[in-house]
């Protein structure tokens, strides 16, 4: 049977094929049955690990930890008709109706991400492999910084081999472009620029260069050899010299090679920015929407909903300018936030030394008020980092790095200090809310340590409740106290504005063909945000359609369930309980969160 027909029938066979049985179970039952469904998530949670050693060095495994994942067509068919063979065995195999409830979530949950999976093989080419914010280009050297754990000689060796291979890799990359480019689908030109800039930093200084400076890789190699205690001057001394050569042998000609194609394609681009342009560009966005947002929200439904939030809060901030006593309208104010240094840090070391102090003690702050919130808590360490010199052309203003399961590594709150401009002060209590606790971190952290549910809950999940809590989490500290400072509350504002943009931009380039000018025009008209960031936000945009509308519709879910827990329970109703519920399950869709909080709150009235 060729390919073709086989993945026909796999998917006509995963979508039609159910067990059908009896309504009622004995508790016996139920505990098989269920006990048996879990076995098959965790089996297939391994063998989709087993695929991927970069997965596995993340979840902080030494498997594999020399080689690179395989980019080939043939691996990604592989991979492909494997989820679909998974799916069909749950199907065939497991009766839903004889499961206990976490185990019909995770049965559930399993299946919305095969059919998500089974649906988006439609659009495998429709993605930009090279693009300012993910591209492997940064996304490698940044994995073996933060990733590849170098405990011994062994993972020594390992990391030099996975310099070796990124010669191979980056050939594979270039052949997954060239794939996409003879389809028609290539990235805006802008993003040529910023791509090649990344690049050429990465084999930037020595042992690339005679510029003065070590490169961010050989720096990471240096450290990490040089810290093994356990191994003699000669062996080490060997191990730096064999990192070196393949960083000069291997990875320099790679991203030449990288470079040169980058520069052919920056040729050919143009500059259209939507993907409207793409074949069947509207069918993709609208997939790309349900996938991000998990609602069946239309553009045109988010687009309104986007202006409706915008001028909510304007009005809020209006308020905060007669609290403070400013005198003129909304655009003087935002021209006063922007260029007034009172409200930045400079962009020197000092500077960016007083932005991370700071940053943690707001932190502290929080960590001591948590017992207020939250019933559980993430046991995994937390700290503040700067996004390395590689990768900070083209990163957002802030991100959060999940740690490892095994505590090996801590969860990483990324500031983006190439321009602090980027980053004010009056946006720090905001941001470490978001980012750190009680926003990504608390969340990530607390579902990979879970127990009782399949791994592949634990890892990963949907935008719209990941971000939509993070966003959620930087409002409800407002309740209680926090943002105490005017311009502290207006950071919260200034941050949620950011967040109601994005649906009226996000759908605007991608619906409505606007331009990367007038999706520029529109932030400089409705928001305060400076330059660089009404740059690398609408870039993002551009690359990652869909992805930026999930933060503010998960958000305003998550709130309207519990302002709907708080109206049907009056005094049954405890903010602990509610947040402990929401974060109990993994990162969920929103309709299956609701029927959680609507489950809930039906026991509580019982």
């Amino acid at each position: 049977m060729d390919r073709s027909l086989t993945v026909r029938f796999l998917l006509l066979f995963a979508a039609t094929a159910t067990f059908l049985s009896a309504a009622d179970y004995s508790p016996a039952q139920i505990a098989a049955e269920s006990a048996k469904a879990n076995t098959f998530f965790e089996r297939v949670f391994d063998e989709t690990v087993a695929r991927s050693p970069m997965t596995m060095t993340q979840l902080g495994l030494k498997t594999d930890n020399d080689k690179w994942d395989d980019l080939s067509e043939q691996k990604e068919l592989e991979d492909f008709l494997l989820g679909v063979q998974q799916l069909a065995e749950l199907k065939r195999t497991i009766n839903f109706a004889a499961l206990d409830d976490q185990a019909k979530v995770s049965y559930r949950l399993f299946v919305r991400q095969a059919e998500e999976a089974i649906e988006g093989w439609r659009w495998r080419y429709h993605s930009y492999p090279l693009n300012q914010m993910s591209g492997l280009h940064s996304t490698v050297p940044a994995f073996l910084i933060n990733f590849h754990r170098v405990d011994n000689a062994a993972d020594a060796r390992a990391y030099i081999a996975r310099l070796h291979g990124i010669g191979p890799l980056l050939d594979q990359l270039i052949e997954n472009v060239r794939i996409r480019a003879a389809k028609g689908i290539m990235p805006p030109r802008f993003v040529f620029g910023l791509v090649l800039e990344s690049c050429r930093e990465v084999v930037r200084g020595e042992p690339f260069d005679q510029s003065g400076k070590k490169s961010a890789l050989w720096e990471d190699a240096m450290t990490k050899i040089n810290a093994l205690k356990d191994v003699a001057a000669a062996p080490r001394a060997q191990l730096l010299a064999d990192a070196r050569a393949a960083l000069t042998d291997t990875v320099q000609p790679a991203y030449a090679r990288l470079i040169a194609l980058l520069e052919a394609h920056e040729k050919m681009a143009t500059d259209a920015d939507g993907v409207w342009k793409l074949p069947d560009g509207a069918e993709y966005y609208a997939y790309r929407l349900r996938s991000s947002t998990t609602t069946r929200l239309t553009p045109d439904e988010v687009h309104e909903l986007g202006l409706r939030e915008v001028a909510r809060i304007h009005h809020g901030m209006e308020g905060i300018m007669q609290q403070i006593g400013f005198k003129g309208d909304l655009q003087a104010f935002f021209k006063h936030v922007r260029e007034d240094d009172q409200f930045y840090y400079p962009t020197t070391p000092e500077g960016k030394a007083a932005y991370l102090k700071r940053a943690n003690a707001i932190i502290d702050t929080m960590r001591a008020r948590l017992d207020e919130f939250f019933g559980v808590k993430p046991k995994a360490p937390l700290v503040v980092r700067v996004v390395e010199p590689f990768r900070e052309q083209g990163s957002a203003g802030a991100f959060y790095d999940e740690p490892a399961p095994d505590g090996s590594r801590p969860g990483v709150y990324y500031v983006n200090t190439i321009d602090m401009r980027g980053v004010p002060i009056f946006e720090m209590e905001t941001l470490a809310h978001h980012e750190a606790i009680p926003g990504h971190h608390m969340q990530i952290a607390i579902a990979q340590e879970l127990q009782g549910i399949p791994r592949f809950r634990k890892y990963g999940g949907n935008t719209a409740y990941v971000e939509g809590w993070a966003l959620y989490a930087e409002y409800f500290p407002k309740e209680f106290g926090f943002y105490q400072d005017p311009m502290m509350d207006f950071g919260r504002l200034y941050d949620e504005l950011l967040r109601a943009v994005r649906l009226v931009v996000d759908t605007g380039v991608h619906t409505r063909r606007w331009t990367r000018t007038q999706v520029m025009d529109y932030f400089r008209k409705n928001t305060p945000n400076p330059e660089r960031d009404i740059f690398t936000e609408t870039n993002r945009y551009i690359v990652w359609p869909g992805q930026a509308t999930a933060y503010k519709v998960g958000m305003l879910k998550i709130l309207e369930l519990r302002e709907l827990a708080k109206k049907e329970l009056g005094q049954k109703f405890s903010l602990r309980e509610y947040h402990d519920l929401v974060l109990k399950d993994g990162a969920l869709p929103l309709d299956l969160l609701e029927e959680n909080v609507r489950a809930w709150i039906a026991r509580k009235k019982s």
